[in-house]
């Protein structure tokens, strides 16, 4: 019986952790597994299709992942946006069914997933055909303790999920750094008007500054962000790319 295809990738580049333990779980679960990531950091790059070329090609480099030695992993020198895209075209393999991305160092909620290179995979694999789960861990960028295990248990529990969504509907999921045990439980979340962090301006005589910062409005009940504050893993179906429906412009 021919196993399912499942494709991993990431933003936070292929020597992440995050990346490596997410594989481990798609092959744990009896998946033919194909590892294609970006060569270095990838954050904040949405669906943006950029990639290193040589000679019209994108540089590719087939790597060994530490512990992972029956998984084919690649490091390409592109956006996880345009990994995604070209792994739908055959760029590693028969294309895959399903792509995860992640596991992502820090949360992805709110309208703000829009700039994110983890969800931006995943947007851009349901809308060239093939099923996405996108999985991030709540964990700040000082944090040192990150809990892998709590977001790849918590991802493989709606694995299934993922390969029987919609047609262009990519499943985002946050889950809290904290033990499994210790997690309240798995909601579904409608996103947050706003993301886990603001952005504050200074204009000045030919530049604008940008500061990020972490917001500290109050959170929504029954958003990903506020069920992700109280302890929740989060779960979100989100819309790929496609046509607005009851708008009439002419």
């Amino acid at each position: 019986m021919t196993r399912r295809r499942v494709m991993v990738t990431n933003d936070d580049g292929i020597h992440s952790p995050g990346l490596h333990a997410l594989a481990a779980m798609a092959e744990e679960q009896g998946y033919d597994v194909t590892v294609a990531a970006p060569v270095g950091e990838s954050s904040g790059s949405s669906a943006a299709v950029t990639g290193t070329e040589a000679e019209g090609r994108i540089i590719v480099e087939k790597q060994a992942l530490p512990g992972l030695p029956g998984i084919t992993a690649y490091a390409v020198a592109a956006t996880p946006g345009l990994i995604a895209l070209i792994a739908c075209r055959g760029a590693f393999g028969d294309p895959p069914e399903l792509v995860l991305s992640g596991v992502n160092r820090g949360s992805n909620v709110g309208y703000a997933v829009i700039h994110s290179g983890t969800v931006g995979a995943a947007l851009t694999a349901v809308t060239y055909g093939s099923r996405a789960m996108a999985v991030s861990l709540d964990i700040g960028p000082d944090d040192d303790a990150p809990l892998w295990t709590s977001a790849v248990a918590v991802a493989a529990k709606l694995v299934a999920a993922a390969l029987d969504a919609p047609e262009r509907v990519a499943i985002n999921l946050n889950v809290p750094n904290l033990p499994l045990g210790e997690i309240r439980g798995l909601r579904q979340a409608r996103l947050a008007a706003f993301g886990a962090v603001q952005t504050s301006l200074e204009r000045g005589d030919g530049f604008v500054r940008m500061a990020l910062k972490d917001d500290d409005r109050e959170l929504e009940a029954g958003t990903d962000a506020g069920l992700l504050a109280k302890g929740f893993a989060s779960v979100t179906p989100l819309h790929g790319v496609t046509e607005a429906s009851g708008v009439h412009l002419i």
